[in-house]
């Protein structure tokens, strides 16, 4: 089988962008992977570029100190009557303290803890008293939770977006939009403030998923007006699998538990159940102690760090990202929204010839650079904005190095020239070498 598909002719050299100033933040040390060094074919190993930020971010080095820190710890919480399960139960609960100030909640939002933010949008779908209406830009997480969703199909811009929301609302009222806060596939920000003034003005409430935007921005739900928040600890350096949904107590009151459990119940009987409000309605189970405690800790270490010092190193890598692919031929920046005022460090290309998931093999395989081929959870806005059938992303983070950038700007340069080094074959799990010689680490032994 042919290893290479991709005959793009490029120079190489026109691939790496200049130098840009120091940044305000030091990426390597915040990163609990630090200095990870990944085997690539031939036996070497190279430091891994993790561009793959946006799938799921890799720990703060602080959120892994903590995690080790709280593990002797581990006890059983809100129940328990030993001392350790005194400490726990704190962590737990100032922990969700701590993240509703850190997203801007009013002082009767409640913050609910679940898995990820698919969870939390397919609680807040449960609970929804009416339609929603939704953008066709969305994930699939908050696009396919809904029972009795209306899409609105974005326009090129989002002025034209926000007018067609308006006009959908004034021919049929909903009680909720959902919306996403940043799009994983552009990176496009959406101004929140203004979809919400939209909702409001119709007598509906605004969702956010803010996945993408959480680890990147400051959410401040007050300020903003928005209504609801979903968010995953996975994509904002805290990958210990908890998510959060934040917002007014009095659907979610309403609705019945997510999980049917202890820890939601006030009172059990055979024939009668009385069930609690509040975040415990939907709590049912043991918590995840560690990833509660895990996402509480890494929005604390993103506001230490500080907004203007996180956006000017990654608008600056951002901006070397894209200087670099736009100097290769055959390839396309794939954009939404011609007017967007802001963009996350997402940048997802598309190229004129050749299989992206090739590509995304051999940057992985050869060069040590992880990044994300496909569609990306978000089917309908790429068929949309995209030429292709499936595109290329490179996602930055607070870790994320000028040196990540040139590795993958010069990998792609020289894959899109003259092809992988080696032989690939297609497999139900993608592309993967014919010969692939990477030892895995022996975490556990496969049998």
């Amino acid at each position: 089988m042919e290893g290479a598909v991709v005959t793009i002719a490029v120079d190489a050299k026109r691939a790496t962008a200049s130098t840009a100033k120091p940044s305000p933040i030091a990426p390597l040390a915040l990163l609990a992977d630090a200095g990870l060094d990944v085997p690539v074919l031939g036996g070497r190993r190279v430091p891994h570029s993790n561009l793959d930020v946006a799938a799921s971010a890799p720990a703060l080095a602080r959120v892994a100190r903590a995690a080790a820190d709280l593990l002797p710890w581990y006890s059983s919480v809100h129940r328990g009557t030993g001392f350790p399960s005194q400490v726990v139960t704190e962590l737990v609960e100032d922990a969700r303290t701590a993240i509703a100030r850190h997203v801007g909640a009013r002082d009767d939002d409640v913050v609910v803890f679940t898995r990820n933010t698919t969870d939390s949008l397919n609680l807040l779908a449960l609970a929804v008293p009416g339609e929603t209406v939704v953008l066709d830009i969305e994930h699939h997480a908050n696009l396919l939770p809904w029972r009795d969703r209306r899409t609105v199909v974005g326009e090129s811009t989002i002025e034209a977006t926000l007018a067609a929301l308006d006009a959908e609302l004034a021919r049929r009222p909903a009680a909720l939009v959902s919306v996403t806060g940043a799009s994983n596939v552009t990176g496009e920000v959406l101004p929140i403030d203004r979809f919400a003034a939209v909702a409001h003005a119709h007598g509906a409430r605004l969702a956010i998923d803010a996945a993408q935007l959480l680890p990147h921005r400051t959410v401040d739900l007050a300020a903003s007006g928005a209504d609801y928040l979903a968010a995953s600890g996975h994509k904002a350096y805290a990958p210990y699998g908890t998510g959060i949904l934040v917002g007014p107590a009095d659907w979610l009151d309403a609705a019945p538990p997510y999980l049917a459990g202890g820890g939601a119940v006030d009172r059990v009987g055979l024939e009668r159940v009385s069930w609690h409000t509040g975040a415990e309605r939907h709590e049912a189970g043991t918590p995840n102690v560690l990833g509660i405690t895990a996402f509480a800790v890494a929005l604390d270490e993103l506001a230490r760090l500080g907004e203007p010092a996180r956006l000017e190193h990654e608008h600056a890598l951002a901006d070397r990202l894209e200087r670099g692919v736009a100097a290769l031929p055959g390839v396309r920046v794939v954009r939404g929204f011609s007017d967007a005022a802001d963009h996350v460090g997402i940048v997802t290309i598309e190229l004129e010839r050749g299989s992206v998931g090739l590509v995304a093999a051999a940057l992985a395989a050869e060069h040590g650079v992880s990044v994300r081929a496909g569609r990306f959870c978000a089917h309908p806005y790429f068929d949309r904005v995209a030429t292709r059938s499936n595109g290329l992303r490179a996602s930055l983070g607070i870790g994320s190095s000028s040196a990540d950038v040139d590795r993958f700007v010069a990998g792609l340069a020289a894959i899109v020239a003259d092809g992988p080094r080696e032989m690939y074959h297609r497999t139900e799990d993608g592309w993967r070498p014919i010969v692939d010689d990477r030892p895995r680490p022996a975490v556990f032994t496969r049998g």
